[in-house]
């Protein structure tokens, strides 16, 4: 009989938010192996009420050591600006700490990706989440982003983390406001409504 392929071993995402960020940017994270630069951290306040979630470290976010820091983090700036926000108050965190070569996730490490943001968003348990462009939608909601715009989409935390929700918007990526400027004025409904939210 053939040698059967030995089973993947799962192992348990860090159960505290410390133990996960180290992780994250550690040599057993799944993007631990690619070239795409240093992984990058999450920045920004761990406790705001506001955690934004964006697929993949930009180009040149490596060299400045911070996602989005071209031109999508100068827009980017803007419409956390016209909602009364900056980088100093919200939580901005991406999906991948490294920048795919492709420059998107790959369909191989999607699911492993979307376990491991579904567990980091119910460490931080924001009150609101703004997630950014299709990867992300699909990791969070399993739904792209022009399926799941216009609505308010509620993420049970797991009750062996923390038992509560998080209101979620799902809005356009700024690179793709940069490449398609007649949406930004869908994305400002999105703002719109992420400051709207409803009482939980």
């Amino acid at each position: 009989m053939a040698d059967q392929p030995a089973a993947a071993i799962v192992v348990p995402l860090p159960a505290t938010l410390d133990a996960f960020l180290a992780w994250r940017v550690g040599p057993d994270a799944p993007e631990a192996t690619w070239s795409g630069g240093p992984p990058l951290a999450a920045q920004g306040k761990a406790d705001s009420d506001l955690m934004i979630l964006v697929d993949t470290p930009e180009r040149d976010d490596a060299a400045a050591g911070r996602l989005l820091d071209g031109p999508a983090g100068r827009l980017f700036d803007r419409m956390l600006a016209a909602i009364g926000r900056s980088r100093d108050d919200v939580y901005l965190a991406s999906l991948c700490t490294v920048r795919p070569l492709a420059g998107r996730v790959a369909p191989e490490v999607e699911v492993r990706l979307a376990d491991i943001a579904r567990h980091y968003v119910a460490l931080i348990a924001p009150k609101r989440l703004l997630i950014l462009g299709n990867a992300t939608s699909r990791a969070l909601l399993a739904t792209d982003v022009t399926r799941a715009r216009n609505g308010l989409h509620r993420i049970n935390q797991p009750t062996d983390i923390r038992d509560s929700i998080t209101e979620a918007v799902v809005s356009f990526h700024p690179r793709l406001l940069l490449e398609r400027p007649a949406q930004k004025a869908e994305a400002w409904r999105d703002l719109q409504l992420l400051i709207g939210g409803s009482d939980l």
